[in-house]
Order: C-alpha cells, then sequence, then structure tokens
C-alpha cells in the first residue's frame, strides 16, 4: 500500500480536534480533552509547538498524526515523539496505521533525528501488538511523569 498524506494547515483546526476528541473517546479520556479550535491554532500555527499531517484515502482524511521533537542528550540530537496517532475505525486494518509510522520515519530520517518514540495504554492490546509488528519495543524499565494542572501550578508558584 502507498498512502497519500498532507500537511496539516489552520484551516484543518476543526478537523484536528475532532480527530483528537475521536482519539480520546476510543482511550476512554474524552472529558480530559480541554483543547479548543483556538488553543490548537495557537500551539501548532503561530507558535509551531508540533506539527500534524493527514493520511487520505482518495480525498477524504481517514487518520491522522501529530508529532513534535523531544530531544536525546545520550545521542546529542533530536527525535521525533508521536503524541497522537488515529485512525477512523471504518478504516482500519488497511495498512493506514503502518503508512503514517513509516511515513513518521522517513521525516525523522530526512531530518537526522536519531528516534521515533511514543507512549501507548497498558490495556491497548490491539495497538501494542501492531507496534512490536513493526520492531518497535516498549521501554519497560522507565515511567512517564507528568505535572499537570493544579501540581504544575503550585510548583510553578512555589518560593
Amino acid at each position: 500500500m502507498k498512502a497519500d498524506f498532507r500537511p496539516a494547515e489552520p484551516e484543518d483546526t476543526a478537523l484536528l480536534l475532532a480527530f483528537i476528541r475521536a482519539l480520546a473517546e476510543y482511550e476512554r479520556m474524552l472529558p480530559q480533552v480541554v483543547a479548543t479550535e483556538d488553543t490548537l491554532r495557537e500551539w501548532l500555527f503561530e507558535k509551531r509547538a508540533a506539527e500534524a499531517f493527514f493520511v487520505l484515502e482518495g480525498e477524504r482524511e481517514v487518520g491522522f498524526a501529530l508529532y513534535f521533537y523531544n530531544f536525546s542528550t545520550f545521542l546529542g540530537r533530536a527525535g521525533i515523539y508521536l503524541e497522537d496517532l488515529f485512525v477512523l475505525p471504518e478504516y482500519r486494518m488497511k495498512g493506514y496505521g503502518r503508512e503514517i509510522l513509516r511515513q513518521l520515519a522517513k521525516i525523522a530520517h530526512a531530518r537526522g533525528c536519531g528516534r521515533l518514540e511514543w507512549a501507548c495504554l497498558d490495556w491497548n492490546s490491539p495497538s501494542i501488538d501492531f507496534y512490536r509488528s513493526l520492531g518497535a519495543e516498549p521501554l519497560n524499565e522507565w515511567t512517564v511523569y507528568r505535572l499537570a494542572g493544579d501540581a504544575l501550578e503550585q510548583l510553578a508558584d512555589s518560593e
């Protein structure tokens, strides 16, 4: 399969938010989505904090990826962190997820990045099996920590 892609543009903000909400619903996290079209437009297209693209079937957007640079001090170079990958349910099992990851690998390679990383919920066996089939390995010895909301604000305001 050879998929077609197109980069997300500012006029795609509503479509991006719809994909993000669909992903959050799949991940049982929809109540946590507080992003708006305005915040996405600001952070993606004005501040350029992340990039996104769509995978197409014909003219229809059937999936998307949103990613940004991270940095490895051990490698001494940037990597790409995949924040979101989602394919609409009716288009799954057609190779679009693999094509999205292949496209990201091409981007990482072309930009000289040292790696491509992402996180996956522990209960998401279909995705875990898919990622492992591509040769991706889980980093079992690492635990992700997060400061957000009140905890982030409290630390920022502490003396």
